[in-house]
């Protein structure tokens, strides 16, 4: 055989297996179609089927009844002197943390000491006036009487003694009269005088009481109790660093013999056997999420033990969060109450939530990814002769992964992607290769 013949035959063999490849090629990927106007773009069918508005999400549990432990309103260092570790099962009414109560102690002895001392000086003050009212009853009667008998002397006929002497006793009476009224006047402003002194006492005392039972409330306050039945969570001692604290600074918890101040939060208390779950739906998914929906709960606590649980409230107005790159996204708050609560289940776990949505018997749907937006509103690109054409459609549904819509037939191809976008990626010219020695 010549050269010629030779080289007629490996262009066949070449032929042959390129139109093989390209056979295989376009077999093995039906859903795609390469023209001369178009790089090759994934396509899919408008089916008809079933659709389960279900959610995904991811939540934190918490407790549905909790309780904070402040330390109370009293002036000072306060010194832990006992204290429940992290864990422990509590009953209410349970002494969770005891404060020294030093200080306290002192202020209610002083206190005590101030109210013996104002009742002492109360009984002495009632029996000094009572003397007092004792003696002044004496010169009132004996003025009364100087006052009687000066009106009987000066009763006297002028005509029967010297005018002198009628005078003088008239001179008597008035000075006896002055006199009484003087000694009234005294004796009422005495009167007044100790009245007004025995109620400045019994303001101290009534201080001095208030004083030592504000001291016993705060010894009382000082044993810090659980209001609840519950599990005790000690908080981190944030006096530790002298004030100082910065994000992902690793703080102790509180300790017996750890210094503290009034008003720190200092421990809390959950009950455990009531649990909620809170989740953030997508503003997609809000509308397949309402009031009263059950819920499945799967737990890394609890492999492969599914919990129940049902949607309590969803929030009303979204809540923007941003997330990586795709801007903002809306979200909205919606929290579970779980059913049977697991004892081994604790507040600030994460959980995977499938929120069990209505079913849809039959409704035509495409994957997420085929409706795009134009000009607000949503359209599918259909391809017709080789062509994508932009099609408005309704959509009625809407999940993580498909949507249900209407506006189109069933079987239509449309594109994944949008076809526009794809051409001008792909006349994009690649970038040349660097040469030798170059820098990445």
């Amino acid at each position: 055989m010549t050269g010629r013949g030779l080289v007629g035959i490996g262009v066949a063999v070449v032929a042959v297996a390129a139109a093989g490849f390209v056979a295989v090629r376009v077999a093995g990927s039906t859903e795609s179609v390469v023209t001369s106007a178009n790089p090759l773009i994934p396509t899919t069918h408008v089916v008809a089927g079933p659709l389960e508005l279900s959610v995904n999400a991811i939540g934190d549990l918490r407790a549905a009844n909790t309780a904070m432990l402040m330390t109370p309103s009293v002036p000072g260092t306060l010194r832990i002197l006992t204290m429940v570790p992290t864990g422990t099962a509590v009953k209410k009414d349970e002494i969770i943390v005891e404060l020294d109560p030093t200080e306290q102690i002192y202020a209610l002895e002083q206190a005590k000491s101030e109210l013996a001392q104002a009742e002492q000086e109360i009984a002495k003050k009632r029996a000094d006036s009572d003397v007092q009212t004792a003696q002044d009853k004496v010169d009132l009667l004996t003025a009364r009487f100087d006052v009687r008998r000066a009106e009987l002397d000066a009763q006297m006929d002028k005509d029967l003694i010297a005018a002198n002497q009628y005078a003088k006793r008239q001179l008597a009476l008035e000075e006896a009269k002055r006199k009484l009224a003087q000694i009234e006047g005294d004796v009422k402003a005495r009167a007044e005088a100790s009245k007004a002194g025995l109620t400045l006492l019994t303001e101290k005392k009534a201080k001095a009481e208030m004083t030592a039972s504000r001291a016993e409330q705060s010894i009382e306050n000082l044993k810090l109790k659980s209001p609840i039945d519950g599990h005790v969570i000690i908080r981190e001692n944030r006096d530790a660093s002298g004030g100082m604290f910065f994000s992902g600074m690793t703080l102790p918890e509180y300790r017996v013999g750890d210094n503290t101040f009034a008003g720190r939060p200092i421990a809390d208390v959950y009950d455990l056997t009531g649990m909620e779950i809170r989740v953030k739906v997508g503003e997609a998914d809000r509308g397949n999420v309402t009031a009263g929906q059950a819920a499945t709960v799967k737990s890394d606590a609890l492999p492969g033990v599914p919990l129940q649980a049902t949607v309590k409230t969803i929030a009303g107005m979204a809540m923007q969060n941003w997330e990586g790159s795709g801007g903002p996204m809306r979200q909205f708050d919606a929290s579970l109450s779980l059913k049977n609560a697991d004892g081994r289940l604790r507040p600030g776990t994460s959980v995977s939530v499938i929120i069990e949505g209505k079913k849809i018997d039959r409704v035509l749907q495409l994957p997420l990814q085929a409706v795009r937006q134009r000009e607000g509103k949503p359209v599918v690109f259909v391809q017709k002769d080789g062509k994508f054409t932009a099609t408005p459609v309704k959509v009625l549904y809407r999940t993580e992964s498909r949507v249900g819509l209407e506006g189109i037939a069933e079987g239509t191809v449309v594109a994944l992607v949008d076809p526009e976008n794809a051409a001008k990626a792909a006349d994009k010219p690649a970038s040349p290769a660097p040469g030798p020695g170059a820098v990445k």
